[in-house]
């Protein structure tokens, strides 16, 4: 399954932040530099959802903050109670 996320980088924490327009917002305290960012929100992610973290990859935006993840084994139960 997929999931379009937009990311604020450099919050003061890891948190689901609701929505922007049509797809979830998660805010990361980490930096948007060389790919640290998307490993948090994947990370955070696969911790969220119960799931091991190559269960959860980045699949279109690494250097955009509207991205798009993939997330194998999680239940669209599972994803829709992020936000």
């Amino acid at each position: 399954m997929t999931l379009a996320v937009w990311v604020q980088p450099r919050a003061k924490r890891t948190e689901v932040a609701g929505r922007h327009g049509e797809v979830l917002k998660i805010r990361l305290a980490a930096p948007p530099v060389e790919g640290a960012a998307n490993a948090v929100l994947c990370q955070f992610l696969a911790e969220a959802l119960d799931l091991p973290q190559s269960a959860v990859t980045v699949v279109r935006g690494h250097t955009s903050r509207r991205k798009l993840v993939a997330i194998t084994g999680a239940s669209a139960e599972a994803v829709a109670k992020l936000g």
